[in-house]
């Protein structure tokens, strides 16, 4: 199945990966290339990272009893993953065998903002660290930033060893306000996306939290990924899945789930999915993690909620038309 646009144009892949027998994928919310351009899949299965390599191929597996939700992945430039687990209250950094290595946060430990669970309409106040984190970006200088995401509305910078710097964001709609920041990059010159999800809209500051701009030709973006040519991938949940119950769509005909890519000045290059045929290849039915690798290949992991028609993928590699 072939989607996209111009440069941007993929043959879509259902079923790429190659499970060891009995084995299935669970939710996947986010999904990391390494340098070595394998595949890790953070997900909601007995195994949850699953290693794959460029062609499928089952590499490994780890973080059994590890994890409480899996939600947001990352790869550091040493092949380090930092993994969100947003029902732990914490982001862990592991090596590419699974050790941890560092752990931001205190397990089961949460903020007090107010929030009533994972019902973001009810975050009274900002706090520290964290209320279900969702995901983490690292800036040139090794600092490491944290979208703090259900149960809060901030952003939070640490140091590479884990020590907070600073943390900016309070629940709203306002400039640089957040309504679940759900996603969080970095391009090239340290600048830090964050998707505001409920928002619709992707927001830009300074690497100190100064906002520059927004981008909001995005339908409720869960995550924000930028390639080294500064491409900006977003994944989009859009209004036809994981809407909170009581908030409705925006209009009849809403758009559903998606990616879009645009370019460094937030021009849209391409999109495609809708949330019309959530099962079928290249389209969507919870689009939340996203990466590529070195050829320039996109995965996309998706979260499908109960109400998820029983077909539909959790995870699909679009090959990129050369």
């Amino acid at each position: 199945m072939q989607t996209g646009q111009g440069q941007f144009t993929y043959e879509a892949l259902v079923g790429w990966e190659q499970l060891p027998d009995g084995w299935s994928l669970g939710q996947c919310p986010g999904v990391a290339v390494d340098s070595r351009d394998r595949v890790y899949v953070f997900n909601r299965s007995e195994h949850p990272m699953i290693v794959f390599g460029p062609d499928g191929e089952f590499l490994s597996s780890w973080g059994e009893g590890m994890f409480v939700r899996p939600h947001g992945l990352i790869i550091g430039p040493d092949d380090s993953l930092y993994c969100s687990d947003d029902f732990d209250h914490t982001v862990k950094k592991c090596s590419p065998e699974g050790e941890l290595l560092m752990k931001l946060g205190t397990s089961g430990a949460l903020s007090d903002t107010g929030a009533e669970g994972l019902d973001y309409r009810t975050i009274q106040r900002a706090a520290p660290p964290f209320n279900y984190p969702t995901s983490a970006a690292l800036a040139s200088d090794g600092s490491i930033y944290v979208s703090d995401g259900y149960g809060n509305a901030r952003v939070h910078k640490f140091s590479p060893e884990g020590d907070l710097l600073l943390s900016w964001g309070e629940p709203g709609s306002g400039p640089g306000q957040f309504n679940v920041p759900h996603g969080i990059a970095i391009d090239g010159q340290d600048r830090v996306y964050v998707a505001d999800r409920e928002n619709s809209r992707v927001q830009i500051f300074t690497s100190n939290g100064e906002l520059l701009t927004e981008w909001k030709d995005v339908a409720r973006p869960c995550q924000v990924y930028i390639d080294d040519r500064e491409n900006v991938f977003t994944a989009e949940l859009g209004y036809k899945a994981g809407l909170f119950p009581g908030d409705t769509a925006p209009s009849s005909d809403p758009p559903g789930g998606r990616v879009s890519v645009f370019n460094p000045e937030g021009e849209l290059q391409a999109r495609w999915g809708n949330g019309d045929h959530p099962d079928a290849p290249g389209d969507f039915y919870g689009p939340h993690g996203i990466c590529s690798d070195s050829s320039g290949d996109l995965y996309v992991g998706e979260v499908t909620p109960g109400s998820s028609p029983e077909k539909c993928h959790v995870l699909q590699k679009f090959v990129r038309k050369r």
